[in-house]
């Protein structure tokens, strides 16, 4: 009779790894529930002194926090606080609200920071997490002191979801998003990155079922209630930050073209920054972190 051997799941031994490495960062895994029915998972200082400025990190969409964001956690957490929520439907964060916008997540993450005592912090957003940055940003100038706004087409228009279409070769934008295959990840990951790799679908399911299954009702629900992006006339949808803001973006992002960066920059606000990271696509903090490490940190230190 054979003995079963269970599968090596490898994005569960990564896991393991980036709660060591936060760990050693001096973060750890919390949770807080901000209302009745709210509840926001996240890393933060595991020993809230508050001697370093705030930074909070918020991911887009695919893998939550924590995935998206390592090599920037481990580099900013020597010198800042660093935050980094799950936001609504990924990971363990949840609520009972049937709102999905853009700007209840924003609100969700300004409550969750109000009531950890934090008044005033910089935000950084990449993708989907940088529609949120942008309405925090907006709703609560007095409490955002900088903005970072990375590979986040918050000027987006409906057309640019029929051309994304079209560039992936796909009939619906929920299967580019929220891919359930590992050909439809495949496809995403080709847009997402500049250098092609070659992962076996044994691999591809394993990020799906570990990072893409949970709460797949839901991120649709989040994909249909942006509010940003309804309109063909973005000036409408746009409106001036009144913070510093710097715009990160890679050279090759396939996912929201450089030209929308070119765009944002000069509807965001007077004093706005772009910077283009060669060789990169829409994930460039993880395909060249040690650049975007440093613009970001040269801004954020009045450097940039």
């Amino acid at each position: 009779m054979g003995l079963g051997i269970p599968c090596l799941s490898i994005v569960s031994l990564y896991g393991a790894f980036l709660r060591r490495s936060l760990a050693s960062a001096g973060l750890s895994s919390q949770s807080l529930e901000i209302d009745s029915g709210t509840t926001i998972f996240f890393w933060g200082p595991s020993a809230a002194c508050g001697t370093k400025p705030p930074l909070i990190l918020i991911h887009g969409f695919g893998p939550h926090g924590i995935w998206q964001w390592r090599p920037q956690i481990t580099f900013f957490a020597r010198e800042f606080d660093v935050y980094v929520p799950d936001l609504l439907f990924f990971g363990h964060s949840y609520s009972d609200s049937s709102d999905r916008s853009e700007v209840f997540q924003a609100a969700c993450i300004a409550k969750l920071l109000q009531k950890l005592g934090i008044r005033r912090y910089s935000v950084v957003g990449t993708s989907y997490g940088g529609f949120v940055a942008y309405r925090m940003s907006e709703m609560w100038p007095e409490r955002v002191e900088k903005v970072v706004i990375a590979s986040s087409g918050v000027n987006l228009r409906p057309r640019d979801n029929v051309e994304l279409m079209k560039r992936a070769g796909i009939e619906n934008i929920e299967d580019l998003m929220l891919p359930c295959a590992a050909g439809q990840l495949r496809t995403l990951l080709g847009l997402c990155v500049f250098r092609r790799l070659y992962l076996p679908d044994f691999f591809l399911n394993d990020i799906l079922d570990k990072l893409y299954s949970e709460n797949r009702k839901e991120k649709l629900e989040l994909l249909r209630g942006l509010r940003l992006g309804r309109d063909d006339n973005t000036v409408n949808n746009i409106s001036p930050l009144s913070q510093d803001v710097l715009i990160v973006w890679g050279e090759h992002d396939k996912i929201f073209l450089l030209e929308k960066a070119i765009e944002l920059s000069k509807l965001v606000g007077e004093k706005t920054r772009l910077q283009v990271i060669k060789n990169a696509s829409h994930v460039p903090q993880l395909e060249n972190p040690a650049c975007f490490n440093n613009i970001v940190k040269n801004f954020l230190c009045g450097m940039l």
